[in-house]
């Protein structure tokens, strides 16, 4: 027998066949083919780094891994099958404590306790963890996805300094389960980080690989042991010699060989791609002394090697037989493996299947030990370049929550001003007078909600690794209406008799333009990108972190400040929180940019603002400060949560409106005067229509306004920026003062500009199936509240859209 598999692997020339006793009485032998089919599964997770983005306390924390069947119980657990420390943790050793452990009663795998003590903090962990799926003698290989379970272990410090329990008495915080499909059992590279929740924000970046193999390691004691057994199946008759479709074990033997080839195929395919990627070669491959088929590492694919009559079957008899099967099977237009034809599969006898699996087998675990150890030494290459990957796919694997619409903007717009024909939508739509039941409010909760039904009824089925915060419950994550606007450039011409005849543009006084801000002349240094969250009214500084987060993950060197000037502030007049606002933004750049300064300088800045509520009125209000002249041509991206920015004029929440009057009448709030439009008799003095005269939004590349229409806090179409049914009924000088301002917003947008600029409308549409029915819900405050509890629909905004995160 080992000469037969030294041959078939082309380690020795092939001899004669065995002599065929076709008349002669076989030895009473027991053999049962399948018993030598056992599998595995064997998924490895390489852990790479713990990044703290905002944990609430300090603490000792570890992460704890287990992964199970999704149909299973404790017995179906994957069993820890082997540990790699990659690296000693330099540089942090007073911060980890303990060693990795197993736990043998959940076969779980927990890393060694590491000090968490402020934000931002990274701490290696570079372990490799596999977990194995064994697959019975009897068994195809697995039709059921595997869970696997993250959690987060949290012991607090004690007094007496950084020792923890011997006993290392953790708690779970917080648990974030990944599930891995079928199809992917049978193969997969992926990057994966887990996120826990919105209380525990915290980046765990780790790769995931999975590999089908043949189970057990004495494959050559087996084979041996085996080797009589053969010469007795040889000789049995032909009837039972070619199994065929009726036979149980034949079938499922056949399944096992099918899915070791895929296995195999995948496994070589991603060791081109990676290497390939990281520019590294593989050596181990290259300088091989075992001739896997004849297969060339270096470009050909499996299909390539299988197709040779001297390759991996290359014998004669059934050898050739098998060889012209895989031919078949493998070598394909496109390029796949394709299995829908199994007649000649069925047609081998049990010795050429058993044959195709110890050398299917053989290979895998040696590629398989091939890619570990090339792993090793290109982890954080290997991990980079899977990260890009799972960047690049997450706009299509989150396809599924997300209607994108695309309108093409000519310039300039048909505008309304006094023209007494129906008000014209900006944007160059014009429209009649519509009926109630075309509220865009309505037409875009039914979008959605019909949307939502259609996921419900969707059947995923995805061979990426799936997110259980998404994929658990699909219908009942946010529904996000994408309505991307472009706005078409003018011809330099025109740019240029604009720019000459534009005084409105305001200059910077003198004494603000000091030589540390003037960045022209500065060629080399870094891009400052900085990111300015503002709250809503009667809000927190850290109201919008979820969001902030997000941001940080696409852009790590994003600098943010969660503003704190009008804490405690926002019912007085929205002047003085625009001025506050101000004041803290030229603060923290000057101190930002005093910093690069001693680091090669600053070449240019990127100034991106996130509101939410009225923080979008202080920050357009900030912007018109003097202070902040100097940096309006930096302006990036803009990105408005549920901003009141036409006020509150034709709201149809009437419970709402009620408590808005009440708050004048009680408080006295200056900020529910402006956005009612009563602090001024006359209209044309109010700070709204003030405000929307003032260039405020032309000087931003990106702008996302993200509005609900299941928020009734602030009306849908002051959220959005557009026409409204009721004001384009109302013919009395609200309805015209109401149509100039949404005019002199959108000229912003629309304001000449040398670069393309992007204008997204993002409806977020969030399921309120579990909430129950209590005044919230009623007056539409939840929705309004959950765009801070939530960050879901910023992922899919932000990561379908990372180039205006950046």
């Amino acid at each position: 027998m080992f000469r037969r598999v030294r041959r078939l692997i082309g380690l020795t020339p092939k001899s004669p066949p065995p002599r065929r006793l076709l008349n002669a009485r076989p030895r009473q032998v027991q053999f049962n083919p399948p018993d030598m089919l056992e599998t595995v599964h064997e998924i490895a997770i390489y852990i790479h780094r713990f990044h703290n983005l905002d944990l609430f306390q300090q603490g000792w924390y570890q992460i704890k891994i287990s992964a199970r069947w999704e149909d299973g119980s404790l017995e179906s657990c994957g069993t820890p099958s082997r540990v790699i420390q990659y690296e000693a943790s330099n540089g942090v050793l007073d911060d980890i404590l303990g060693v990795w452990r197993i736990d043998d009663t959940d076969h779980s795998f927990s890393t060694q306790p590491f000090k968490i003590k402020y934000a931002r903090q990274d701490v290696p962990l570079s372990i490799m963890v596999s977990f194995n799926f064994h697959i019975g003698k009897n068994e195809k290989p697995s039709m059921c996805a595997v869970l696997l379970k993250f959690e987060l272990m949290y012991a607090p410090i004690l007094e007496n300094g950084n020792e923890i329990q011997a006993s290392f008495d953790m708690t779970p915080a917080a648990i974030h389960e990944f599930k891995i499909p079928p199809k992917a059992l049978i193969g997969l590279h992926s990057y994966c980080p887990v996120h826990f929740d919105a209380f525990h924000a915290v980046l765990v970046e780790l790769s995931i690989h999975i590999v089908y193999l043949k189970s057990g390691t004495g494959t050559r004691e087996k084979l041996s042991s085996t080797s009589e057994m053969m010469e007795n199946i040889a000789a049995e008759s032909c009837e039972e010699h070619n199994q065929i479709i009726g036979q149980g074990w034949s079938s499922k033997a056949i399944e096992i060989v099918k899915s070791l080839l895929v296995s195999l195929e995948v496994l070589l395919e991603e060791i081109k791609n990676l290497s390939k990627a990281i520019g590294q070669t593989v050596d181990d491959l290259k300088n091989a002394d075992i001739d896997l088929g004849r297969i060339e590492f270096s470009g050909s694919s499996v299909r390539n090697g299988l197709s040779s009559t001297n390759g991996i079957y290359g014998s004669k008899t059934g050898g050739e037989h098998l060889a012209g099967m895989l031919q078949n099977i493998l070598q394909k237009p496109n390029g796949t493996v394709d299995f829908g034809n199994d007649d000649i599969l069925y047609s081998l006898s049990k010795e050429e299947l058993l044959d195709a699996f110890f050398t299917l087998g053989n290979h895998l675990s040696f590629l398989w030990n091939t890619f570990m150890k090339f792993h090793r030494i290109n982890r954080i290459s290997i991990l980079e370049h899977l990260r890009g990957v799972w960047a690049m796919d997450r706009k299509a694997d989150w396809s599924i929550w997300m209607v994108h619409s695309k309108i093409e903007t000519p310039h300039p717009y048909l505008r309304s001003g006094a023209d007494d024909s129906p008000h014209h939508i900006a944007l160059g739509k014009t429209v009649g007078v519509k009926k109630f039941n075309d509220e865009p409010a309505q037409s875009a909760t039914i979008i959605a909600e019909l949307h939502r039904k259609t996921i419900a009824q969707m059947k995923i089925n995805s061979c990426s690794i799936q997110d259980m915060q998404i994929f658990d419950d699909p219908s009942r994550a946010p529904v996000v209406l994408v309505e991307q606007h472009v706005i078409n450039l003018l011809s330099n011409s025109t740019l240029h008799s604009l720019d000459q005849n534009d005084s409105a543009i305001p200059s910077a006084p003198e004494q603000i333009i000091v030589p540390k801000f003037s960045l022209e002349h500065k060629r080399s240094g870094r891009i400052l990108r900085v990111v300015v969250f503002v709250h809503g009214f009667q809000g927190h500084h850290l109201d919008l972190r979820l969001v902030r987060n997000q941001w940080l993950l696409i852009d790590p060197g994003a600098e943010c400040l969660m503003s704190e000037a009008n804490e405690e502030k926002t019912t007085g007049d929205f002047r003085e929180m625009g001025s506050r606002l101000a004041e803290e933004v030229i603060t923290f750049l000057r101190k930002k940019i005093d910093r690069l300064l001693k680091y090669g300088g600053c070449k240019d800045i990127k100034l991106s603002f996130v509101g939410h509520s009225i923080g979008n009125i202080i920050i357009r209000s900030a912007l018109t400060e003097s202070v902040m002249a100097p940096f309006l041509k930096h302006l990036y991206t803009y990105m408005s949560i549920s901003g009141p920015h036409l006020g509150y004029w034709y709201s149809s929440n009437s419970l709402f409106n009620s408590g808005l009057w009440l708050m004048k009448k009680l408080k006295g709030a200056q900020c529910i005067h402006q956005l009612t439009f009563s602090d001024d008799p006359d209209l044309q003095n109010t700070f709204f229509y003030n405000l929307c005269k003032k260039k405020t939004l032309d000087n931003f590349k990106n702008i996302f306004l993200l509005s609900s229409p299941q928020d009734g806090y602030v009306p849908y179409h002051s959220a959005r920026i557009e026409l409204c049914q009721a004001s384009s009924w109302d013919q009395s000088k609200k309805g015209h003062i109401f149509m100039e301002m949404l005019n002199n917003c959108l000229d912003q947008i629309h304001a000449p500009s040398s670069e393309r600029r992007v204008f997204m409308r993002c409806d977020v549409n969030f399921d309120t199936s579990s909430q129950r029915r209590n005044l919230n819900t009623f007056i539409g405050r939840a929705a309004h509240i959950e765009f801070l509890e939530t960050d879901i629909f910023a992922k899919f905004i932000m990561w379908s859209l990372p180039e205006f995160f950046l």
